[in-house]
């Protein structure tokens, strides 16, 4: 590991979210296995509390609730089981919290509003990298994007950011250092298969 990378990792271990680290090398390309970013689906969202995987209980109506208290009875509510409906999908409001999970761990986050989404990405890929053979996810923001993006990590240095579909979060790694140059790189524990799948679901196919 060189002076010259920027990285991004996970809050629990600091190398890892959910068996995912992040790094960002600043050479990712595009590739066979790259996705257009579909509109503004994807929404970057800053991480205001993660919990860990609970039974539900009360109910989850206030998911975009102002009142901390009412976004912690929100976020033991959840339902947070794969396949389990979810009646906000899509429907969120960006300038509003919002609690949500990571359906696949069962992980529960309370969000802070958009401050970027997927307007703001080019592409999104999944590839191997050359370095240490394993798979890696590459996202180039667009001009207006990489500015953003590099002033929001500058400012937020070791809080996580979700990437957040539908209402769901897909990941969400941890700030390490500003991140300038417009494009990020996801490696951790996935095959390849998985890292097409993320970055595909990033994407908004």
């Amino acid at each position: 590991m060189t002076a010259v990378r920027t990285y991004l990792a996970a809050l629990a271990v600091l190398v890892t979210v959910a068996g995912c680290s992040t790094q960002v090398p600043g050479s990712a390309r595009p590739s066979g296995d790259g996705f257009v970013v579909k509109g503004a689906q994807l929404r970057f969202r800053p991480v205001l509390a993660e919990l860990e995987p609970s039974p539900t209980t009360g109910s989850a109506a206030d998911r975009q609730s102002t009142d901390p208290a009412a976004q912690q009875a929100a976020a033991r509510a959840l339902d947070c089981a794969q396949g389990a409906p979810d009646p906000l999908a899509g429907k969120d409001d960006p300038a509003l919290p919002l609690v949500s999970c990571d359906r696949a761990k069962g992980t529960k986050y309370v969000l802070g509003p958009v401050f970027l989404t997927g307007a703001d990405v080019g592409w999104v890929d999944a590839t191997v990298d050359p370095r240490t053979g394993r798979p890696v996810i590459g996202i180039r923001f667009t001009a207006a994007g990489t500015r953003t993006w590099a002033g929001w990590t500058g400012g937020n240095l070791g809080k996580q950011v979700a990437m957040v579909l539908q209402s769901r979060v897909l990941t969400a790694p941890q700030i390490q250092s500003a991140i300038t140059g417009g494009e990020t790189q996801i490696s951790g524990a996935f095959t390849l298969p998985e890292a097409r799948q993320l970055a595909r679901d990033i994407a908004g196919g």
